[in-house]
């Protein structure tokens, strides 16, 4: 062990602190890494392949809608989702340009969405909206309260954060009701809390379908499963399965469970449902995991063998090593120790954009984390979730899977670099390994300006790997 002195300790970690502002947008955004972080390079797989072409061509750069990294890339998820009818260009557009000219700040960017939700809750003005207007209106504002949510803890009103969440999931039950079928909504079993699950179909003939269940990642809300695979699914004819785990939607702003580190046994209620219903193919069940969810739905494959196929997007081996090696630092076997250093030298030294990104980014991962920074305070204890969020680490299970997967990777991936690849090298079942690139607008962390290449890139593989009987 190398021991440093606490002078030279203290002032390292004073010095790599200063470095958090510029990132503290990225870090925001999902995952915590800067921007223009190069996956790690392997040898070229048997059966690989790029989704979109070679990077060599021409291609379109990132779009800047906001300077701020943080609010780029959220503001690229809600413009990306009017592909799937969850938002709208010109909506979004006019919202940025609020935010814009009056001046970028979780404040405004909480505000502006928020309002843009609320009047989409209401009719037309001068009209009465019909239900399918209804419908694809609550959808939409389902995304907006979602963006409004994404920032709230640095708002002037943190302690509006379950209002917000509140707000979104009205649209999200508003839309869902008015589909025709409507999903099957049931709350399945799950410790002292049960999970809320809506099963998409096609059509309620009864007919037996392959079916996908598909798992949200950190910060992700029920409309984001839309965009990145309810609609793909059932327009090839597929059941889909949307469901809040702990660390998620409901369990987390309502009920207050933060995710737990055994995510099978998350999944094998969820299928043990699926398989007890006449209009599921028990033999066709795939399970797919959207940004965190890429270490949470392959370590839930590992050990869940009644899942026929699997596909990480990206695929996530150590969530921890996600965050930036300044806030890494702060972690010490010794809880007494952590926790001082956080409270005495870390948490007096941040600026607000600091604190606000360190709020939102450990508040899945902690209760008490999640009620202070509604009460606008900073959370004491540091070692407790950062405990938790190391514990996701699935690098050592891996070669437990055994069905055929699908690894995604990106072009310029922010939040996990090279841990794609790594996971696909570690896997021993069939695997595949597809990155999409910038030659058609599809890098970065989930292809936040290309969701329908990505569902199309995972349709297909689950296609060809669950063919109909």
């Amino acid at each position: 062990m190398t021991h440093v002195s606490k002078d030279a300790a203290d002032l390292s970690r004073r010095t790599a602190l200063t470095g958090l502002a510029g990132g503290a947008g990225v870090l925001l955004a999902g995952g915590c890494t800067a921007l223009g972080a190069t996956s790690a390079q392997g040898p070229t797989p048997s059966r690989t392949g790029s989704a979109t072409g070679s990077a060599d061509t021409a291609a379109p750069g990132v779009m800047t809608l906001f300077k701020d990294p943080g609010f780029n890339f959220n503001g690229l998820l809600a413009l990306g989702a009017a592909g799937q009818g969850s938002s709208e260009v010109g909506e979004v557009l006019t919202a940025v340009n609020a935010i814009n000219k009056a001046g970028p700040s979780a404040q405004t960017y909480t505000a502006t969405f928020k309002n843009l939700g609320d009047r989409l809750m209401v009719a037309p003005v001068g009209s009465k909206a019909g239900t399918e207007t209804t419908r694809l209106r609550a959808l939409r504002a389902s995304q907006y309260y979602g963006q409004a949510l994404f920032f709230a803890l640095g708002s002037d009103d943190p302690g509006g954060e379950e209002r917000l969440y509140r707000s979104g999931r009205r649209g999200w039950d508003t839309f869902c009701k008015l589909s025709e079928p409507p999903p099957v909504t049931a709350d399945v079993p799950y410790g002292r809390t049960p999970l809320p699950v809506w099963l998409f179909r096609p059509g309620d003939s009864g007919e037996r379908r392959p079916t996908v269940i598909l798992t949200n990642g950190s910060d992700g809300q029920n409309v984001d499963m839309w965009t990145y695979g309810v609609q793909a699914a059932l327009d090839r004819g597929w059941n889909a399965l949307v469901y809040d785990g702990p660390g998620q939607g409901q369990l987390l702003f309502v009920d207050r469970v933060v995710f737990t580190p055994r995510w099978e046994t998350v999944v094998t209620p969820l299928v043990d449902w699926l398989v007890a219903r006449t209009d599921v193919d028990a033999g066709r069940l795939a399970l797919t995991g959207l940004s965190m969810a890429g270490g949470l739905a392959p370590r839930a494959a590992a050990f869940e063998d009644r899942i026929a196929a699997l596909v990480a997007m990206p695929g996530v081996l150590a969530p921890w090593l996600g965050f930036p090696p300044e806030i890494r630092k702060i972690l010490t076997p010794d809880r007494t120790e952590t926790n001082n250093v956080w409270n005495k030298q870390v948490v007096p030294e941040l600026a607000p954009a600091e604190a606000a990104t360190l709020k939102k980014r450990f508040e899945p991962f902690s209760v008490p984390a999640m009620l202070a920074a509604r009460g606008g305070k900073m959370f004491t204890d540091f070692y407790t979730p950062a405990q938790l969020i190391k514990s996701l680490d699935i690098t050592d299970v891996v070669g437990r899977i055994k069905m055929p997967t699908l690894v995604l990777d990106y072009d310029d991936e922010q939040f996990y670099p090279g841990q794609p690849r790594q996971m696909f090298d570690r896997l021993t079942s069939p695997k595949d390994y597809v990155k999409l690139t910038a030659a058609t607008g599809a890098q970065l962390h989930c292809s936040p300006m290309a969701p329908q290449q990505h569902c199309e890139v995972v349709f297909d593989w689950l296609q060809e790997t669950l063919p109909g009987r």
